[in-house]
This record gives C-alpha cells, structure tokens and sequence, in this order.
C-alpha cells in the first residue's frame, strides 16, 4: 500500500507501475485510492486498473476490485 498526503501519487504511482514490468509482474493490479478527482485520468493512462475517492462505500470497492481480479484469470 502506498500512502501520500502530498499529491505524491502522481509520481509513485506510475514508477511503481514501471517497475512492476521490469521485474515481469505485470499481473499485479494496482489500485488506488485519491482525493482529486482531477488526477484520475492521469492515473488510469499509467496503468491504474482502479482508482476510488473519497466516500467510496467498502461494499462498492470490494466488488469493484473482485470484478477486476476476475477479469485478470
């Protein structure tokens, strides 16, 4: 889990992605959690496969992430 206050999602989040497809680990999915709205796409183009705001019910993450989980096999 990555965690930052300080917009820091825009720089880690895409280098974490890089990374994981040097080492080959394109199958980890990366989801994210972010308080702007405005970077969201940003994010999806490097390869977040979710992002969930503020507010976002558990129940509507958990079988948004179990959709993407699926979609993966």
């Amino acid at each position: 889990m990555f965690r930052s206050l300080a917009a820091g999602h825009k720089t880690w989040l895409p280098q974490i992605i890089e990374e994981l497809k040097k080492l080959g680990r394109e199958d980890i999915v990366v989801i994210a959690g972010v308080l702007s709205c405005t970077d969201y796409d940003f994010l999806y183009k490097a390869g977040v496969a979710a992002i969930f705001g503020p507010g976002t019910p558990v129940a509507k993450a958990a079988c948004q992430i179990l959709e993407i989980l699926m979609d993966e096999e």
